[in-house]
């Protein structure tokens, strides 16, 4: 590995809060030196010319999917050209891989980013022959299930991934315990809300209390989705409410308007149409791609193809700003395509925010916006030397222009890679050259760690 220098740089400085000029030096996949521009003299150095770009920290996403690689990473190479370094992964209680195998894979052969992991609740349930998904597991399966936990542990999951509107019949004190299968080494509890719209704010309410209850810090996911139709304030009100009083809850949000998922699975029960309309929905693969949906095209689909990703235009943009001003809440992907198809979010996520809601709407400024994508989520799953441009920490870096940056990805094209990128580094190599993908096994399956003094 050679040493690297990247010269002209502009980095993000989060003790000064400011975007300040250096120079980097890279050895041994670190950041060995950071200096005033023209002090670094190393003159074996490859170099990369920034000119006047910023050099981030590598984005890590917080809330990640995938699409069931086992040998396919193409979600993962096009989170990696939108700057993504590290995936947080199972997240909404799916789990697409048996975890241990997953881990050793990556440990073997690498990945294009880097990747952490939830142990999914409903995986858990498929595994151990809860397959009804309105009705609660037995007693026997849910013993089974805590089994499986245990046995994962010495993998170093994050902690277990709920996602209750997807199992109705998941309740409470069924997820309580099987969080006593964790080990109280301050593990993490994701969670998918169990009902949106009118129900957003109870929801987020038994969030909050499984988090009081269990005495996990939990992470709220993509509030848009549960709360971006009319409810994000009374939402904010409840997580406000219980952050107030000590309790360690936070959130992710995606920068779009609507959400993407299967068309069989229950958020798509009968009821659902209550608030919204068979047309609101867009079909995403096969002969009806980009096709909205009927009534009867939608019943033919969910009973013929339930697996099929389905777009659901059903949110407000203004909400979607609401949520970002929020200090607590994070940018997160929920990101995964099937068989390369889905939502932009998994290829346009983290360059949007930076092009649309920072240097056109204005919605956040750039600093909060980076913060937002590198050390919030780093701190939140013990990252210590992710996150920041720092001597001594990962050299796993992005470099773009501020003033071209911008997603290409569309709902019509959902995989298009982004504009203004120039450079994803990660361990200290190019992975990622103007779009072109230069090595993507860079990454590696990174375990879980308790809470440390970062830095």
């Amino acid at each position: 590995m050679r040493d690297l220098k990247i010269i002209n740089a502009r980095i993000p400085d989060y003790e000064q809060d400011c975007i300040r000029e250096a120079e980097l030096l890279i050895r041994d996949g670190k950041i060995e030196k950071i200096r005033e521009r023209g002090a670094i003299t190393e003159e074996t150095a490859e170099t990369i010319d920034a000119k006047d770009q910023i050099v981030s920290a590598g984005f890590v996403d917080i809330h990640a999917h995938e699409d069931a690689p086992k040998g396919n990473f193409f979600t993962s190479e096009c989170c990696l050209k939108m700057g993504v370094t590290t995936k947080i992964a199972g997240n909404c209680g799916d789990t697409f891989e048996d975890m241990p195998h997953f881990a050793e894979r990556l440990k073997k052969s690498g990945s294009p980013t880097n990747y952490m992991i939830f142990l999914g609740q409903n995986t858990l349930r498929e595994m151990v022959g809860a397959n009804d998904r309105y009705a609660p597991s037995t007693p026997e399966q849910l013993e089974k299930m805590k089994e499986i936990v245990k046995n994962s542990l010495p993998y170093a999951p994050v902690g277990l991934s709920c996602g209750f509107e997807y199992a109705p019949g998941v309740t409470l004190e069924e997820t309580l315990d099987l969080l006593t299968a964790f080990d109280k080494k301050d593990y993490i509890v994701s969670v998918h809300f169990r009902s949106d719209g009118p129900c957003a704010a109870a929801s987020t309410e038994e969030v909050v209390e499984l988090s009081k209850r269990s005495g996990y810090k939990v992470q709220m996911s993509h509030i848009g989705s549960c709360s971006a139709v009319g409810y994000m304030r009374d939402t904010l009100d409840v997580l406000d409410k219980a952050r107030a009083e000590g309790v360690d809850i936070m959130s992710d949000c995606y920068p779009y308007h609507a959400f993407c998922t299967g068309i069989g699975t229950a958020v798509f029960d009968e009821e659902s149409f209550s608030k919204w309309d068979y047309s609101d929905l867009m079909i995403t693969a096969g002969p009806y791609k980009n096709q909205r949906c009927t009534k009867e095209l939608f019943e033919k689909l969910r009973k013929e193809d339930p697996d099929m990703y389905v777009v659901a235009f059903v949110m407000n943009e203004e909400e979607i700003d609401m949520a970002y001003k929020q200090p607590y809440v994070m940018v997160g992907s929920d990101c995964g395509f099937v068989e390369q198809a889905g939502h932009p979010r998994g290829a346009g996520t983290f360059p949007r925010i930076l092009g649309y809601y920072v240097r056109e709407r204005k919605v956040m400024s750039l600093m909060d916006a980076l913060k937002k994508m590198t050390l919030l989520p780093a701190q939140r799953v013990h990252l210590t030397h992710k996150g920041e441009v720092k001597e001594g920490y990962d050299a796993d870096l992005v470099i773009f222009d501020e003033n071209t940056i911008i997603d290409r990805a569309t709902f019509e094209e959902p995989t298009l890679p982004p504009e203004g990128i120039s450079y994803v580094l990660l361990n200290g190599e190019v992975a990622v050259r103007n779009n072109e993908i230069v090595n993507g096994r860079l990454g590696t399956y990174i375990p879980y760690a308790p809470a440390a003094k970062r830095g």
